[in-house]
């Protein structure tokens, strides 16, 4: 066989096989995936713990020694070698087994956990109950679902996070930034929650900011931080404060890169483990046009739902002084909390006119003498006083509609039981009102679409202006049309429907199935791209009021086009490079590979000064008067 090299490319063909190093860390890993799959399957591992630690060892061993095969020995630089023609990694047969094989593990883990061997009411099973010694120890509960994927979804961005390092070991901005996404997952996405569980508070992941947490806001969520006493509240601050201060501050100082590629996970996972798929963006307009009305549409959606969660929960635990005998109480038992302005007595009354069965005061003091009625004039309905931690649990039942007994706070009065299906109604003098809370909304929105429109509305194009005016006028109209009519719900659905809906189609199939298990066909961006709302308020604000940039030396462009082919946002970088243009772009995560891959320097990640951040009128390519008329009059028009 000839030894000549007869290919004509400068940079040699791609290996058309693994090396032998490869093929033995190839091994390594599915050694360790075949373990997971046999346990999922029921084979009993006697010793779980050792064999959980051989099966996630064999894969991070794999992982790092494939890595270590392909640049060991190699000059440092970025290596994309054969990546338009592998299988995999080209939209071919290789890529279409991996989105069957990831998008049905998302299924799985969404919708049909049992699968994965989650026992309700018992021991777990399969590959879940293999994880249960390793959720013992951090937080001292049995395997979920979650914690098998947060195992594994961590797993993948330190493995990979260590291939991504070796190959850009050239690039100090790409080491750190990579470093920190591993950091952000390992300590506050993965370790911070589980202790946090094995303290009995509630679980949390600081770095997981409304929208994209959306459920932070929920019934239940708000529940667990308001009983969690002063560290519950100080969370529930700080996720408010997340979103109002801490974010605004950082994206103005650096842009959207500092959450979307260095602290988030799902940007670390797209960095990590989906570096080999970024350059399948979709680089057209017509991709760019359905991106902006897409994500954009979600993001209204999340607030949307957002609103009507948080109302529902401030009208079911409002102030006791508010109920009267417009109260549909219809046999329902009513929970009262902390003694409010109006008397006891009255507020009983008032529930009884309503049609309740009974009232409870649910006594949260350490006072020994018990609340009593000052009359019991008039009242038909049972009144009981009963303390809240000793009845905590048998009140999370009723609310459950389940059945369950409570104590009296009197030890001279006997135990009564609310049987199974009993609705109720709580009232538990929240301090903040529901009317304030839908007003702060409609100011607050009303305050960004002003502001927007009064100082920066030159830097919306046509359809933005159009779009942002449809969605302010729809959204607020049923605010209020809704809010001014008590029969209807607000925004027309019910809360609890509009956040399950959310949940199946943008948090499972949009950021799941499709997020992630579509990485080889549509790329490792798609979610972040197309549905991500944090990714879209933080990129509103890069766009509009940032330091962020990207510079370019057009001068020292020669139009290879590798800044746009890996840009895994679908950015045209290539053509802003050509003309001089600083790249202000609202999907911009700042990566840094389009600078990275790039052969001659042009293009740099600057923070600057806000004056002439945006410069639509750079030199044009061949500097022809001719084409800077044509786009001063394009500019005026």
């Amino acid at each position: 066989m000839s030894d000549f090299q007869r290919n004509m490319s400068l940079t040699g063909e791609p290996p058309k096989s693994l090396t032998p190093g490869q093929k033995i860390s190839t091994a390594v890993g599915f050694f360790g995936l075949a373990v997971l799959i046999l346990a999922n399957f029921n084979v009993n591992f006697p010793n779980k713990t050792l064999w959980l630690t051989i099966a996630l060892s064999s894969i991070l061993l794999g992982v790092i020694g494939f890595s270590w095969a392909s640049y060991a020995g190699k000059n440092a630089g970025i290596k994309n070698d054969g990546v338009m023609f592998k299988s995999f990694t080209s939209r071919g047969l290789l890529a279409w087994i991996g989105i069957l094989t990831l998008s049905g593990f998302y299924v799985i883990l969404y919708f049909y956990p049992e699968y994965l061997g989650l026992v309700q009411d018992g021991e777990n099973t399969g590959v879940i109950a293999l994880f249960d010694p390793l959720s013992q120890l951090l937080s001292g509960q049995p395997a979920s679902q979650w914690f098998v994927y947060g195992v594994f979804y961590t797993l993948a961005i330190v493995s990979f996070g260590i291939k991504f390092i070796w190959k850009y070991r050239h690039n100090r901005y790409e080491i750190i930034r990579t470093i920190s996404v591993m950091f952000f997952q390992t300590s506050f996405a993965f370790m911070i929650p589980q202790i946090m569980i094995s303290l009995n508070q509630p679980y949390y992941d600081f770095k997981n900011v409304w929208p994209l947490n959306y459920d932070l806001f929920a019934g239940y969520r708000l529940d667990q931080f308001l009983s969690a006493g002063n560290f519950g509240v100080a969370m529930l601050i700080f996720g408010v404060a997340s979103i109002l201060i801490i974010t605004p501050i950082l994206t103005f100082k650096y842009g959207k890169r500092w959450y979307c590629s260095w602290v988030c996970g799902c940007g670390g996972l797209a960095e990590t483990a989906g570096d080999p798929f970024r350059h399948l963006s979709n680089k057209k307009l017509y991709a760019w046009n359905i991106e902006r009305w897409v994500v954009h549409s979600v993001v209204v959606f999340v607030v949307v739902m957002t609103t009507a969660v948080v109302y529902s929960y401030l009208k079911g635990n409002e102030s006791a002084s508010s109920i009267g005998s417009w109260n549909d109480f219809s046999d329902k038992v009513v929970f009262i909390g902390a003694q409010d302005q109006k008397p006891i007595h009255e507020v009983v009354l008032a529930a009884q006119e309503a049609g309740a069965s009974r009232v409870v005061y649910v006594d949260r003091s350490e006072s020994e003498s018990p609340i009593e009625l000052a009359s019991k004039e008039d009242i038909n309905i049972p009144f009981h006083v009963v303390n809240e931690e000793n009845n905590a649990g048998s009140i999370q039942k009723i609310k459950e509609q389940k059945q369950a007994t409570l104590v009296p706070v009197d030890e001279s009065k006997s135990a009564f039981t609310i049987v199974e299906g009993t609705q109720s109604a709580f009232f538990d003098n929240v301090w903040l009102s529901k009317e304030a809370f839908v007003w702060g909304v409609i100011g607050l929105l009303t305050l960004i679409f002003g502001l927007v429109f009064i100082f920066r509305r030159d830097r919306l194009a046509k359809d933005a202006k159009i779009g942002a005016i449809g969605y302010f006028v729809i959204v607020i109209g049923l605010l209020l049309f809704t809010y001014f009519d008590p029969s209807t719900n607000l925004f027309l659905f019910e809360s609890w429907k509009l956040n399950q809906f959310y949940g199946f189609l943008i948090g499972a199939i949009f950021s799941g199935v499709i997020g992630t298990g579509f990485y080889p066909i549509f790329g490792n961006r798609v979610w972040c791209r197309f549905g991500c709302p944090m990714a879209a308020i933080l990129g509103f604000q890069q766009r509009m009021f940032s330091r962020f940039r990207i510079t370019t030396n057009g001068g020292q462009c020669i139009s290879c086009g590798n800044c746009s082919v890996y840009c895994e946002m679908g950015i045209d970088v290539r053509a802003y490079a050509q003309k001089g243009e600083n790249i202000i772009r609202s999907s911009c995560v700042g990566c840094g590979i389009c600078s990275a891959v790039c052969p001659r320097g042009v293009l740099k990640l600057e923070n600057g000064p806000l004056e002439g951040r945006i410069n639509s009128d750079a030199v044009l390519q061949g500097q022809d008067p001719d084409l800077m008329a044509l786009l001063s009059n394009n500019k005026n028009s």
